[in-house]
């Protein structure tokens, strides 16, 4: 429906309201503003023949790493370049492939492989560096896609891509895609949930609140940010003085008086003020509810790392994660910062693989012990990878990266993803893809192929056309399916 056609419904319910007796729109107010609705489908809101098909995956958890991690160091290993420390990358490997500007006043690109060893895992044989040795023990449950590639070249349009589809700002994130086209599984949580950690590097790019914002979608979509410290959401508390009770009446008040509002203009952002409100009251109980870990276990936390109970760290958003897909939350995704080293690399990836290695490995084995991992979807990746030209001076042991959009390396867990497979392959540089690319288009859709919905159909009348998260293309990246 258009924006303009849902004004027009409104605005016929409202007539008819008002030929109505007056109990109709008071039962009509009493029944959405019920305190005790928790009676009612678990499926709330959505569209009307959305999901397109049966989904395998009910929920997503994705582990955003910020500032595009090193694919030389973490998951594509190259040991050609062991030969070649030093020698220029040759101009047939290049061609005319822009760099970003902090290298292209360079003269000099020399090759520098990784100081740091990998081993093959698993009955898969997938391999994977010493600095990830917990996610090493899971490769039998991951999908590795080596061959991800993205248009961006630098950070923020290669953060709002990947979370929105267009590498400018202003459309809908996909967690608010997914709540749009599929509704919430869960009334007294948000559908979409955000969360944000700061590396060791301390600091990272900047993370705006718009990438995991609605868009031109009703604000009612957007995500919910959680925070680190004091109340996970703003204002969740009642100030002092004031009692659940006076609340509840307040509440009951208010949404009386933006029913006029809506009724009288027809304005659809105002059942975003009705149920946000509604919103923060239900989690008034259920966000403390998630945040207290005193009913996990000791072997849970120890599994999880030492950082498990410090506010905001990967450790403890990571577990925070397991208990809202518990909580049957739709879309949960955590922001990690710091991946960016262009210089110094090796001290600063090493420290960053240390606070989510321990984390994310815990995370896919909690989710498939407790049988989550089979309808939950897990992803992780950054906005791109690393050159593997030496950005800065160059030493064998000291040495840094720059920006390298044209391959890098992804993995998917769960959720109708086939286990233990590596898809795509990237040449002896990994700097170009040599076989199956993946750009993010064809990520995004098989993300929503996979929560059953068809990435062409779900679109949002906006500005005379009709938009989708996958733009003008994308495709399903069958392989990795089970």
């Amino acid at each position: 429906m258009t924006p303009v056609d849902e004004r027009k419904n409104i605005l016929t319910r409202r007539s008819f309201l008002n030929l109505s007796s007056s109990c109709l729109g008071a039962a009509a107010i009493s029944s959405l503003m019920s305190s005790g609705a928790s009676s009612q489908d678990q499926n709330l809101g959505g569209l009307s023949g959305v999901p397109h098909f049966a989904p395998k995956a009910k929920r997503v958890i994705y582990l955003f790493q910020s500032g595009g991690p090193s694919q030389h160091e973490l998951w594509d290993y190259k040991p050609k370049l062991a030969s070649m420390v030093g020698d220029e990358l040759p101009p047939s490997v290049r061609g005319n492939q822009r760099v970003t500007a902090m290298t292209s006043g360079q003269l000099s690109f020399p090759l520098v492989p990784s100081i740091y060893k990998f081993n093959q895992h698993g009955q898969s044989g997938a391999w994977v560096s010493e600095l990830m040795p917990h996610t090493a023990k899971i490769v039998d449950d991951l999908a590795f896609i080596k061959s991800m590639h993205t248009e961006a070249i630098n950070h923020d349009p290669g953060i709002t891509f990947f979370q929105t589809g267009a590498q400018l700002a202003g459309r809908p994130s996909i967690g608010a895609w997914l709540d749009y086209g599929l509704g919430s599984m869960n009334q007294d949580l948000p559908s979409f949930v955000a969360m944000v950690s700061v590396g060791s590097g301390n600091g990272g790019q900047p993370l705006y609140d718009r990438l995991w914002g609605s868009g031109f979608l009703p604000k009612k979509h957007q995500g919910v940010k959680f925070l680190a410290s004091g109340d996970p959401v703003l204002y969740l508390s009642n100030p002092p003085g004031v009692k659940s009770s006076t609340r509840r009446r307040f509440l009951d008040d208010l949404a009386r008086m933006n029913e006029l509002t809506r009724e009288e203009y027809g304005d659809p952002e105002t059942d975003t003020r009705i149920s946000q409100y509604e919103m923060a009251y239900r989690m008034q109980t259920s966000v403390p509810e998630l945040s207290d870990l005193s009913d996990e276990s000791q072997s849970t936390l120890d599994r999880y790392g030492p950082d498990v109970l410090k506010p905001g760290s990967f450790a403890r958003n990571c577990l925070l994660a397991r208990r809202l897909a518990e909580r049957d939350v739709r879309f949960i995704q955590l922001f990690h910062r710091g991946w960016d080293q262009h210089t110094r690399l090796p001290s600063g990836i090493s420290n960053q693989a240390r606070d989510v290695d321990q984390p994310q490995a815990a995370l896919v084995q909690d989710l498939k012990e407790r049988g989550l991992l089979e309808d939950t979807l897990v992803v992780w990746g950054g906005e791109f990878g690393r050159s593997v030209y030496c950005q800065g001076k160059f030493t064998e042991e000291v040495y840094g990266r720059d920006h390298h959009p044209r391959c890098f390396t992804m993995w998917m867990a769960g959720g109708g993803v086939k286990p233990g497979v590596t898809y795509g392959e990237t040449d002896d540089f990994s700097y170009n893809i040599v076989k199956d690319p993946v750009h993010v288009h064809d990520l995004h859709a098989t993300i929503f192929h996979l929560l059953g919905i068809d990435h062409t159909k779900l679109t949002y009348h906006y500005q005379g056309r009709d938009f989708r998260l996958t733009d003008v293309h994308g495709k399903i990246v069958e392989p990795i399916l089970a």
